[in-house]
């Protein structure tokens, strides 16, 4: 049994920590991407102002980074989620845990 949650708490330990990565790189897209945003505001505000530019190609770039971006928030969302989740997955295990050293301790007595 105690094999078993190790096993277990080795295994959420190992979502949390894929999922804080994840975490992570979707941080550093949407830092990019942030950037390619503030880009196409600062084109598409030229392109009020007068300027020479093509505006499909302006709405293309602002559309695809808010597409971009709207995928990287949920990838993030559930990253989020798959880590709360081992966290609790941990924090059962670490009860389960907690309640077997009990009962081996009830056990000991009773010897």
């Amino acid at each position: 049994f105690v094999q078993r949650t190790e096993w277990g708490l080795q295994l959420m330990t190992q979502r949390a920590l894929e999922a804080e990565s994840n975490v992570e790189k979707l941080k550093e897209q949407i830092f990019i991407l942030q950037g390619e945003l503030e880009s196409s505001k600062a084109e598409n505000e030229n392109l009020r102002a007068g300027q020479t530019t093509d505006l499909e190609a302006a709405n293309h770039v602002i559309d695809f980074a808010l597409q971009s971006l709207h995928k990287i928030i949920t990838g993030t969302n559930l990253s989020i989620r798959q880590l709360a989740s081992g966290a609790e997955s941990l924090h059962i295990a670490a009860e389960v845990l907690k309640s077997t050293g009990k009962i081996s301790e009830v056990e000991a007595e009773k010897e």
